[in-house]
């Protein structure tokens, strides 16, 4: 590894861990709502808060799948260092796959579990410019009152993909990320046409 690649990470590696770990666990109970990650670290081709995620979530037991666009040097050298993850080569290997919008026209590959082991799929950590562009869609189901309209700037064809291959309670949960804020989409949720 070269070391000439690090760079720091949270200032207090412990606690912010656990502030990212709690932030993407509540945005997956809320889905829709927008979360703050105000600690979260900067480091070149990653958003802050997509790197927290990366910090908060993956460890030595979490293999990663890397989207060309961030399979860098820089990015390679630093979540190994700070995370020590694995990085895996192949999607049905990855417990988490990191993507941007670019990357969402196709989701195939990915471990969507098993009607017994549903929680054993891979969740996608998707970086977006921003959370709140985009057409509006109403989303409902488990950790939400009626119902809640989302605008992520994501392509129809995320959309189809992810009705295509959900299959309750099997799927893939998925956090964003944009600046210093995330944002979760979990398998449960129900994703419809905003109604004119």
């Amino acid at each position: 590894m070269n070391a000439q690649l690090l760079q720091p990470a949270f200032v207090d590696p412990g606690l912010d861990a656990q502030r990212s770990f709690r932030a993407a666990l509540k945005a997956l109970a809320e889905p829709g709502l927008i979360q703050p990650l105000p600690a979260a670290p900067h480091l070149e081709g990653l958003a802050p808060a997509t790197y927290a995620l990366c910090l908060g979530l993956l460890d030595a037991d979490t293999p990663l799948w890397l989207a060309p666009s961030f399979d860098t040097p820089l990015i390679r050298a630093n979540l190994a260092f700070h995370c020590g993850c694995p990085l895996a080569a192949r999607r049905e290997d990855a417990v988490f796959a990191l993507l941007g919008e670019h990357d969402l026209h196709d989701l195939s590959g990915f471990d969507h579990g098993n009607d017994r082991y549903p929680d054993q799929s891979c969740t996608l950590l998707v970086q977006l410019s921003d959370l709140d562009s985009g057409r509006g869609l109403n989303w409902s189901g488990p950790g939400i009152q009626a119902q809640r309209q989302v605008s992520l700037p994501l392509p129809q064809a995320f959309w189809l993909e992810r009705q295509r291959r959900e299959a309750f309670p099997r799927g893939l949960d998925v956090l964003f990320g944009a600046g210093h804020y995330l944002l979760g989409l979990p398998r449960s949720t129900r994703v419809a046409e905003e109604c004119a």
